[in-house]
């Protein structure tokens, strides 16, 4: 079915708003882009987390056909805010200084993530709380970001595991706390929960400064060597060396 234009008058000043069929690409991106905004808007004034299309699209000014061609259904709409969601993220992270010490990042991480969390409660929800058949690839993501500072803490012989096994063990107790949190305040409103539930799982992830590197030295040492050759590189090594190297030295670094 076609999609045609025409024209309503807005009941706020009475001048006429033109409804929008997002007939070509560009304007299919400036009215998706636009529908993202206002289900994120109407998201955060929601008491319950809940939207409705029909109040978005009629915020955008367009049908709610066009929503549904864009977005799919309302799930894609919101796995879409997530996603919006994702890059505010990401700029703040970016915005925060990387010092010469990955490990004092690391707990500033936890701090920015809980912080992020309490400013955004139901954007928060929508990125991580499960959702049935959810698309959103914000938990990836934030992983991944996640996963880099932790390279740099192995780099620097600080990380008792793989970076990988060691963002899969903090993420989840991060969100897990910043969730509980948004959920239920009252609950759990002790200012040190945080700060106590960041230190028993860094314990478990990270050395100790100045300890030996454990039961399995040359397992530490590959761990060590794989993380900085993944942040500096080597000009000494051909491509296909240098993935052979890494390829051993993540041989290494796995369990016994």
């Amino acid at each position: 079915m076609p999609y045609h234009r025409f024209v309503e008058v807005t009941p706020e000043s009475g001048a006429p708003r033109r409804r929008r069929g997002a007939t070509g690409p560009d304007d299919d991106a400036s009215v998706r882009a636009a529908l993202v905004e206002a289900a994120g808007r109407g998201l955060a004034a929601s008491p319950d987390g809940e939207i409705a299309t029909r109040a978005v699209c009629e915020e955008v000014g367009v049908t709610q056909p066009v929503l549904y061609r864009l977005f799919g259904d309302k799930r894609g709409l919101l796995d879409a805010v997530a996603d919006a969601g994702f890059e505010r993220y990401a700029r703040r992270k970016g915005e925060l200084e990387a010092t010469g010490d990955p490990v004092a990042d690391l707990h500033a991480g936890w701090d920015d993530h809980m912080a992020f969390a309490a400013e955004n409660p139901a954007l928060y929800q929508l990125m991580f709380a499960p959702r049935p058949h959810a698309g959103s690839s914000a938990h990836r993501r934030v992983l991944e970001l996640l996963e880099a500072t932790l390279v740099r803490c192995a780099a620097a012989g600080a990380l008792r595991t793989s970076p990988g096994h060691a963002a899969r063990l903090i993420l989840p107790a991060n969100v897990g706390v910043a969730l509980s949190r948004i959920a239920q305040p009252a609950l759990y409103d002790d200012p040190e929960l945080s700060h106590r539930a960041r230190d028993a799982v860094f314990a478990a992830v990270l050395t100790d400064a100045g300890a030996p590197a454990g039961p399995d030295p040359v397992r530490a040492a590959a761990r060590q060597l794989r993380s900085r050759l993944s942040l500096h590189g080597t000009g000494e090594l051909e491509p296909v060396e240098t993935a052979l190297l890494d390829r051993w030295l993540k041989r290494l670094d796995q369990p016994g």
